[in-house]
């Protein structure tokens, strides 16, 4: 390429990149941060965006800095469905290996719902992007030069579908997927979701059920058999009645990634657990095993993300994968700075 043209073509990239960050910022409300429900140094702001069809609406971003001030790194972690987030473990561990943390809690997703909302309603998954965007302009904003962005489940299908239709407006150097909702895990009742999907179209908010299973929550919670505490008013112990309308936007987004024609030009880390059970009820087997999602469908579709994806089966795992025991997460951890520390630029 010619030098004039590459100068143009580079001025036109900064440009757009500009005129990204402007709108993005204008057209939503921030809050000044304030102490995090958490603690331990974390902080939250509150980002009014523009009213939808069940009224008002925000996000929040949560964070946890570096001690230096001259960190040029910041992870974006988004949450799953019926979830919010609460690791605070997950917070210390990307600050102490020199990572500005940042999670951010999607509309009508725990620190985020406002009184009457239908918590969780969606009718398109790129809803989501503008509370993506106010994140990723605040991270911008701090100085940061190289992000990670990370999704857990239905959180981990939002992070990819945006990277597949933003065509990377922020330059983000690396995508981390922690079990990713890919695919549908419904058995014989999975044949329903397209007839259930053209409902949505005409009759978004018609309801429908899901499983009555508390195995998952109690898995998790330090009550029960798990090692977690969190509040179960943001993260039900059963998941809850969604509508078509969100039954079609989930499907939407997987039917758009399956078809492989949208690739997400960056390094890609998939993990998922070594088995995947499913229960009615809680057995010890729930404490090694993904009972949420099929391991093999969230190979069998990462993998059409981009040219560039590592997968990583993670022995005795949950479906939340840095959720499951100590013993698990650590190594996991380790994995996961070891790839970075591959394809992140050497700083």
């Amino acid at each position: 390429m010619r030098p004039k043209r590459l100068l143009v073509t580079l001025l036109t990239i900064a440009a757009a990149h500009i005129l990204w960050l402007q709108s993005a910022f204008c057209q939503q409300t921030y809050s000044s941060w304030r102490p995090d429900i958490l603690g331990d140094g974390l902080e939250m702001r509150y980002v009014k965006h523009h009213d939808d069809y069940s009224g008002p609406v925000r996000s929040t971003i949560i964070r946890k800095l570096c001690e230096n001030d001259r960190v040029s790194r910041g992870i974006l972690y988004v949450h799953g469905f019926n979830d919010y987030f609460f690791n605070s473990e997950m917070a210390d561990e990307f600050v102490d290996h020199g990572y500005d943390f940042y999670a951010v809690d999607l509309r009508k997703y725990g620190r985020s719902i406002i009184d009457g909302q239908h918590m969780f309603e969606a009718r398109n998954l790129k809803e989501y992007f503008p509370d993506i965007d106010s994140a990723l302009v605040t991270m911008k904003q701090s100085g940061l030069k190289e992000i990670v962005m990370m999704g857990h489940s239905t959180g981990g299908l939002i992070a990819s579908y945006y990277l597949a239709n933003k065509a990377n407006p922020v330059n983000i150097d690396a995508l981390i997927l922690n079990s990713p909702f890919l695919d549908w895990n419904l058995g014989k009742i999975e044949w329903m979701v397209p007839a259930v999907s053209t409902v949505g179209y005409v009759f978004p908010d018609f309801p429908v059920p899901q499983s009555k299973s508390t195995a998952y929550g109690e898995s998790l919670l330090k009550s029960h058999k798990g090692e977690w505490d969190y509040d179960t008013r943001w993260k039900l112990m059963q998941s809850p009645t969604v509508t078509a309308g969100w039954v079609r936007a989930i499907n939407g987004a997987q039917d758009y990634l399956h078809s492989g024609e949208h690739k997400i030009n960056i390094p890609i880390l998939l993990m998922y657990s070594s088995k995947s059970l499913t229960v009615d009820d809680w057995a010890p087997q729930c404490q090694s095993a993904d009972i949420v999602l099929d391991a093999g469908d969230i190979k069998k579709y990462g993998l059409l993300l981009g040219s560039n994806v590592t997968c990583v089966k993670v022995p005795g795992g949950l479906h939340d994968l840095l959720l499951s025991r100590e013993t698990i997460r650590q190594p996991l951890y380790n994995e996961i700075f070891s790839w970075l520390s591959k394809h992140l630029r050497q700083t």
